[in-house]
């Protein structure tokens, strides 16, 4: 559609965005914007939530040296994108303190500004510590349409909406940096619909896209017309510029457009993954990666979401067995390998257990073996993976899931050594069930892997479960007490077995200290360990 004096064409501008490299993002706002104008035909781009510094800057924000490379490129944008208007987000500089702000750019000039008004401060969000609140609206005229800015937090609340319609908008454009979490999708066009129900106006709400750190965004972007009707929505985890078209009458209305799949559950958490991994390799300039691979189902998912988000020649494996690793563990990982083109290693790491408890005997004499000898065989293995990363370049990815990771069922300086964490916040249960989605598109997991019991392979005989309750329990009463904060009464209550309960509680509060030194991961559920979840090491409460 060509845009004429009866319609309006907006481009929603999903992309991917670096933290802190306001030239390069400067640059990309640039070239998407006369894309839009010359290839789209559009009349207006809007752009996710604080555009120029990347999502979020943290305390970036906090050096004069950095906001204040903001203003020039905000006037590099007011020269070089002309024939088009463009909505940009960006950290504004004012007399009562900084704000997270969005300009509306336009005829070489910014024709108007719009301050956020309200500033999450919860989960992984803390803005009060960076930003002061807006309390006005801002409607801009575009093409003869009374445009209302809004930015993220402020559809999820009714007032800002209010305030914008009493300013006479006729549209709502919402530019967000919205991380994602399971459900997510169906959370906010429920926002949505609540805020269209109120005003009767349109919401084209335009989403980041992309990894960084711990959090993935993952795009999602929708329009909402004036009757709630979910009409357009783009790609989920996918970059693009999406035109949406309105004709103008006595309302603006938006034309039905294309309406991406909603993904499954476990498709969204590892389409989300996989972007993670990728992104954080890319932004953070690692030639690939490196992780063990024990034949087991950890390391086995971790290897596909590796090789699904970097490719096989960039992803190696190594095979460390020890004395306890069963011939099947190898002969899977091997087969696990060869289904996704990995170049493998096997290095077995006996003849380095045999000298750290040569090293040792003053120290292990006459005592039985416990955990000292498990760990060491970890420590092997994390020493050996570490100097190939050293030696290579390439990041160690660890392949612990959250269920271990809540309770400590991990050796600091072994399994846990590396650089980045995918399934840190994947428990058990689900890592099965993503391990299944992964094979109905191709089958690179061996049946045998889901059948056979977990097993750390450290000791004769070893299972799981002689260490922890079975996964379907630990993960329910996880899921209560963390996810959740459900008390330990609580969940004895809801019929959990009490001696049960009080142990998981006491080993997810004893090992605050080694969650504080894992390596960061994924975000894909409302609690995380790390930004969602900050509890101290040292601390009297115990239930």
């Amino acid at each position: 559609m060509i845009a004429d004096s009866n319609s309006l064409r907006v481009v929603i501008a999903q992309l991917d965005f670096l933290v802190g490299d306001i030239q390069g993002n400067t640059a990309k706002i640039i070239t998407a914007a006369l894309d839009a104008r010359d290839r789209l035909r559009a009349d207006v781009i809007v752009f996710p939530e604080l555009t120029v510094t990347g999502y979020p800057p943290e305390d970036l924000l906090l050096r004069p040296g950095f906001v204040h490379q903001v203003e020039p490129a905000l006037r590099r944008l007011c020269v070089e994108i002309a024939g088009i208007t463009a909505v940009v987000g960006y950290p504004a500089v004012t007399p009562e303190g900084l704000r997270n702000s969005a300009a509306v750019i336009g005829d070489g000039a910014i024709q108007a500004i719009y301050h956020k008004q309200l500033l999450p401060n919860y989960s992984v969000f803390d803005e009060k510590r960076y930003f002061v609140a807006g309390a006005e609206p801002t409607v801009t005229t575009i093409k003869g349409v009374r445009v209302g800015i809004t930015i993220c937090e402020d559809v999820w609340q009714p007032e800002p909406t209010r305030k914008a319609i009493a300013a006479g908008a006729q549209l709502l454009l919402n530019l967000n940096a919205s991380p994602f979490h399971a459900g997510k999708g169906s959370l906010r066009l429920d926002i949505l619909r609540r805020r269209v129900a109120e005003s009767g106006i349109p919401i084209v709400y335009v989403n980041l896209v992309g990894g960084q750190d711990e959090l993935v965004f993952d795009g999602h972007s929708q329009v909402v017309n004036g009757r709630g009707e979910l009409i357009q929505r783009a790609p989920f985890c996918a970059e693009g510029l999406y035109p949406v078209d309105f004709t103008l009458g006595v309302t603006v209305e938006p034309i039905p457009g294309e309406i991406a799949d909603e993904p499954s559950e476990e498709a969204a958490i590892y389409q989300a993954i996989v972007l993670g991994v990728r992104d954080y390799v890319a932004k953070n300039g690692f030639p690939g990666v490196v992780l063990g691979l024990s034949g087991g189902i950890d390391s086995a998912l971790t290897l596909a979401m590796a090789v699904d988000a970097l490719g096989a020649d960039r992803v190696e494996a190594v095979l460390m067995p020890s004395r306890y690793t069963a011939d099947m563990s190898n002969t899977d990982a091997e087969e696990e390998a060869r289904a996704l083109g990995v170049k493998y290693r096997l290095m077995p790491i006996e003849p380095a257990f045999q000298s750290f408890l040569g090293i040792l005997q003053p120290v292990l004499a006459g005592l039985p073996p416990d955990s000292t000898e498990e760990n060491i065989q970890a420590r092997c293995r994390g020493v050996l993976l570490m100097a190939i990363s050293n030696k290579t370049g390439k990041m160690v990815l660890t392949t612990g899931n959250k269920s271990e990771t809540a309770v400590g069922y991990s050796t600091l300086y072994g399994d846990m050594a590396g650089g980045f964490a995918p399934i840190k916040d994947v428990l058990k249960t689900m890592v099965y069930r993503l391990s299944a989605y992964r094979n109905r598109l191709t089958p690179v997991i061996p049946q045998r892997v889901f059948d056979r019991p977990p097993s750390a392979e450290l000791r004769p005989d070893q299972t799981d479960q002689d260490s922890l309750p079975p996964y379907e329990t630990l993960d329910a009463i996880l899921q209560g007490y963390v996810e959740e904060d459900r008390s330990v009464e609580e969940l004895i209550a809801a019929g959990f077995d009490r001696t049960t309960v009080e142990r998981v509680a006491r080993l997810v509060i004893v090992n605050e200290y080694k969650r504080r030194q894992a390596a960061p991961g994924v975000r894909i559920t409302p609690r995380a360990f790390g930004r969602d979840r900050r509890y101290p090491i040292t601390s009297g409460f115990r239930r």
